[in-house]
């Protein structure tokens, strides 16, 4: 008697959890509302959001043609990253970039460098054809953890390996930078950028939260106001 109790116990236990966990998933406002809001994103630049055959996803591509936001919408095939910012290295090296000093995560190669992180190796599985919004969406549903909202700037955003993001407004009716592309300057600073010279991009601090704390950090980023 007193094992089966148990056992109902954990049963019940189990079941708690399991209820937890798949509430946590449907209540899960981050995630679901940046889904909404980055395709707001994608309505507001129709005409800069492209197939990008070489990286196996879709381009999005910033309103001065300096960055580009690109995702993939196959892991299994997607190589070397599955989530990637490109950017054009003419600026950089203009303020002082010696191009062999990148770390090896970062590639420069036909006067771009590409900074980007492998997600994993999932078949992603589509309702119909794939689009620039569903494969985002399968980032929020197979990868969370990646995703994050910004409270300084009321943006939501990509995490692309160590500092670089891909951040979008909530709402751009209220907001003067709708999309922004950020770097970590630190690499870049370390190849010989002065970061207050690099033609199209903002050299300053930024609140982020670290552990709960507001934290400045130093980042480089390029802003677009698309109203």
């Amino acid at each position: 008697m007193k094992n089966i109790k148990k056992f109902t116990k954990l049963f019940i236990f189990c079941g708690v959890i399991l209820i937890a966990v798949s509430g946590f998933s449907r209540f899960d406002v981050v995630g679901k509302d940046s889904i909404r809001a980055f395709d707001k994103v994608l309505e507001t630049l129709p005409d800069n959001v492209k197939p990008d055959e070489m990286n196996g996803g879709w381009a999005l591509k910033a309103p001065d043609g300096g960055a580009r936001f690109i995702w993939s919408s196959d892991y299994s095939k997607s190589f070397p990253h599955d989530i990637m910012l490109e950017i054009d290295a003419m600026p950089f090296i203009d303020a002082g970039l010696d191009t062999s000093k990148l770390p090896e995560d970062m590639f420069f190669y036909e006067g771009m460098i590409m900074i980007g992180v492998k997600l994993g190796e999932n078949v992603l599985k589509y309702k119909g054809t794939p689009t620039p919004l569903s494969s985002y969406e399968h980032i929020v549903n197979l990868y969370r953890k990646v995703i994050g909202y910004h409270a300084a700037l009321d943006h939501y955003g990509v995490t692309i390996g160590a500092g670089n993001l891909f951040e979008w407004a909530k709402d751009q009716s209220t907001n003067d930078k709708d999309i922004v592309f950020v770097l970590n300057p630190e690499p870049f600073i370390a190849a010989g950028v002065d970061p207050n010279k690099i033609t199209g991009w903002v050299f300053g601090k930024v609140s982020v939260d670290i552990d709960g704390k507001p934290v400045e950090v130093d980042k480089l980023l390029k802003p677009f106001n698309l109203k």
